[in-house]
């Protein structure tokens, strides 16, 4: 925390006169709110170079595109901590929570949601115009290893300790048809990674946006289904519905898209996306035991099984699994 002091007092002429560790999250990151006179910034710590450079890049690719990302007032010669825009305390999540059990939103709060929906377009393919790929982290797009990676996130991270039993042959080999269907060319477009209401802030009454350092070039589909089918929020169909039509409205200013075709790889992802949050809700929650990530398996359990609804013919044996996995015959949840 030393060096933001430094760095707050190059950068403003004086030292904070508070500072406050934010609440942390999955990353090893470290964000303080710092306050002086008329000045409240967050400073950062990263752990990992290459990605304090994503951020960073993607920034300034973001604001060049019109996009509400913060600010970045000053960096250390080292390049490991940084000053950024406060956008304040209005974080989308928190803002929506009283309303999330009932799934009935207020005409504010989905006015809200319509105004991140018709942000999304522009964050990919207005940053996707100026985006140097080779400066994303960890890889520069959403390549086969990348796939791989999540895939094998949700099975060695979750499904290995879910108590759920498997044939891991007969999910390998879904798995790699899953892989090579998830591939879909797709065009010069930023992928947030990670979008969802708590990398949302609002302020004034709009959407502001923040951690996307795990961006890289990818499909417009991931980030909707990262968004409409997060555990955390998790939007009844008829909202999900409604919000995803405002971003097709919204999209058709940047490419002239077929819904039967955009819809039936956003349910592909959707089905991907899904396979990483369990890997992540595996690790951070079952392995090092975070209770925020405890919290969202039953959740996340819920969304699956609505997903499933439908079932993916060209993965049966993966589809037999994940049921099994949303109707938690491992018991994790009354295990946890």
């Amino acid at each position: 925390m030393e060096r933001l002091v430094k760095l707050f007092e190059q950068c403003f002429g004086k030292e904070p006169s508070g500072v406050s560790l934010l609440p942390l999250s999955g990353s090893a990151r470290k964000y303080y709110r710092m306050t002086g006179a008329a000045v409240h910034v967050i400073g950062c710590l990263g752990t990992n170079l290459k990605e304090n450079r994503a951020f960073m890049t993607i920034d300034t690719a973001m604001r060049a595109a019109g996009v509400a990302a913060p600010e970045v007032y000053a960096v250390s010669g080292d390049g490991m901590a940084y000053l950024q825009e406060d956008f304040g305390e209005g974080q989308l999540f928190e803002l929506l929570k009283p309303s999330i059990s009932s799934g009935s939103f207020s005409v504010q709060e989905m006015g809200w949601l319509r105004a991140v929906m018709q942000a999304l377009p522009r964050i990919q393919f207005g940053t996707g115009r100026s985006m140097d790929w080779d400066v994303c982290f960890p890889d520069r797009e959403f390549n086969r290893r990348m796939v791989g990676f999540d895939l094998n996130y949700f099975k060695y991270c979750y499904l290995k300790e879910s108590g759920v039993d498997f044939d891991e042959i007969a999910l390998q080999d879904d798995l790699d048809t899953l892989t090579s269907d998830a591939l879909e060319p797709f065009g010069q477009t930023f992928m947030y990674r990670d979008f969802q209401a708590r990398n949302v802030m609002i302020r004034d009454g709009k959407p502001c946006f923040i951690d996307f350092q795990g961006g890289r070039r990818g499909p417009v589909q991931y980030d909707l289904a990262s968004f409409l089918f997060n555990a955390g929020t998790h939007f009844s169909p008829g909202v999900r519905a409604a919000l995803e039509d405002e971003y097709l409205d919204a999209l058709q200013e940047f490419q002239p898209v077929s819904r039967e075709a955009f819809m039936e790889h956003y349910r592909l992802m959707t089905l991907v996306r899904l396979l990483q949050e369990f890997g992540a809700y595996g690790f951070r929650g079952l392995i090092e035991r975070k209770q925020l990530f405890i919290d969202c398996i039953p959740p996340a359990q819920k969304v699956l099984g609505e997903l499933l609804a439908e079932p993916f013919p060209r993965y049966p044996y993966l589809t037999d699994v994940l049921r099994r996995v949303a109707e938690d015959e491992g018991g994790i949840c009354r295990n946890i």
